[in-house]
């Protein structure tokens, strides 16, 4: 799971397993696989750099 901040400020964990893409318009809003959309304060690069840093840290523990 990621953390990601709303724009009113709260903060939000997201499993990476569900997002289904992720763009700025120019806010980022991130679309899940459910079709929920939820608009973060997060650029897409750090969205992507948080998804890319988890799964290296959940797959790495999975070969242990």
């Amino acid at each position: 799971m990621i953390e990601i901040t709303k724009l009113n400020g709260s903060k939000m964990l997201i499993n990476t397993s569900l997002i289904e893409t992720v763009e700025e318009t120019p806010d980022t809003v991130i679309t899940l696989t459910s079709g929920k959309k939820i608009i973060a304060k997060e650029s897409r690069q750090d969205v992507k750099n948080l998804v890319k840093l988890t799964r290296k840290e959940y797959f790495s523990r999975q070969q242990e």
